[in-house]
């Protein structure tokens, strides 16, 4: 069932302006919302929109990004920047992501845009500059667990709108915030963002992680924002409208491969090992198979002798994998030795029972064992992140 949305006419200050927020501004709905939300919250809002680094056979599409931000700032009345970060994005996400596909590994470029460049060149920025807080579009929500809360919302002046119950100062000597999912299960982010530090969420807000994309779309129209009927941009972060493997052909020879079933024979064919992901069932053409073959998936692959195994079922049943080791560990909130908790390995999975194992491998060397309940289909180089509940508790990197 659809919530109701009080209709937003003609922005409006609160009389008593809280604090400075810079406001990623990436030209699309998401962010555009937030920026609103918090204006008419009362903040004194910045926007922010942050220039990265893109190849040169790729069509320019941040100059019309970077309009459509301007225009969401004009239209908000809102002070504009525009923060270049090329050198910082270039570095920690193209050329990490080109480095762990030639080593063979599944990294995920957005956790390490999130890491480097949103809540790193761009946070520290924004603290530099006389920020309390930065915010962006992300579909997550930030808590803080305390005994007394302070209140600095009018629940009357934000009506219906469940920011007033969300964006809070806390007066607490206890000052320990909580990484929730998303309130739209369907568009939650917090995969993306378990390499936030705890001292970082108390400067961090996510405007829009209470509400659902549908909601997003009709305050954007309420507000009258002119990304309100902008679609959501596709691809890589930052990047616009590119899908990895196109990316990746630019900087990694394609070599065609041999595809073998279980039982060793060959039964098909392939453009190189090296842009494949164990559990996909795409990327890779089977000349060997009658109307009636069911899919297949990748089972293993081979980068030095560029092959790969597929089979109908999606986890090779004779090799389960229910222990995985990840590093460069990150703890947004520790769990409990013994805790019942959950994790997931790829954005949108059902979460999965799990149990942590080697504490102490993970308090002196950074990785961390995490056992599941169920057989996995496991890509070295994603992300593994631990969730109690709806909290991101943390994660890491699959070795």
């Amino acid at each position: 069932m659809s919530r109701q949305l009080s209709k937003t006419k003609r922005l409006t200050l609160n009389p008593k302006r809280l604090p400075k927020v810079f406001v990623g501004l990436s030209g699309g709905v998401d962010s555009s919302v937030s920026a609103a939300l918090l204006k008419k919250a009362g903040f004194d809002v910045h926007g922010v929109f942050i220039k990265t680094w893109s190849p040169d056979w790729l069509p320019c599409s941040w100059k019309e990004e970077r309009l459509d931000a301007m225009r969401v700032a004009a239209h908000l009345d809102i002070p504009f920047y525009t923060l270049d970060l090329e050198k910082e994005y270039k570095k920690e996400v193209a050329d990490y992501m080109i480095a762990e596909y030639r080593l063979g590994r599944t990294p995920n470029p957005d956790v390490m845009c999130n890491k480097h460049v949103k809540f790193g060149g761009f946070y520290d920025w924004a603290m530099k500059n006389g920020g309390k807080f930065v915010a962006t579009g992300h579909y997550a929500r930030i808590e803080q667990s305390s005994i007394r809360e302070l209140t600095i919302f009018n629940s009357k002046f934000l009506k219906n709108e469940k920011l007033g119950n969300y964006l809070k100062i806390q007066n607490s000597k206890i000052k320990n915030y909580r990484l929730l999912a998303g309130f739209d299960s369907n568009k939650d982010q917090s995969y993306f963002l378990w390499n936030i530090r705890q001292d970082q969420l108390s400067h961090i807000l996510f405007p829009v992680g209470q509400y659902t994309k549908s909601e997003v779309r009709l305050l954007a129209k309420n507000f009258g924002l002119p990304t309100a009927d902008k679609k959501d941009s596709q691809g890589l972060c930052f990047m616009g409208k590119i899908d990895v493997k196109d990316f990746l052909s630019h900087y990694i020879k394609s070599k065609p491969g041999k595809v073998f079933s279980e039982s060793g024979e060959e039964i098909g064919f392939h453009n190189g090992a090296l842009f494949l992901t164990v559990g996909e069932r795409h990327g890779f053409t089977i000349t060997k198979k009658t109307p009636n073959d069911s899919p297949y998936y990748i089972w293993e692959k081979d980068i030095v002798k560029n092959e790969i195994m597929v089979g109908h079922e999606k986890i090779r049943k004779n090799l389960p994998v229910t222990e995985i080791i990840v590093k460069d560990v990150n703890w947004i909130n520790r769990p409990r030795i013994g805790e019942k908790i959950s994790a997931r390995i790829r954005y949108r999975q059902p979460l999965q029972r799990v149990r942590i194992m080697n504490y102490e491998l993970a308090n002196k060397q950074g990785k961390l064992g995490v056992t599941f309940e169920e057989p996995q289909i496991v890509a070295a180089g994603q992300s593994a992140v631990i969730y109690r509940g709806e909290e991101c508790l943390g994660g890491g990197i699959i070795v």
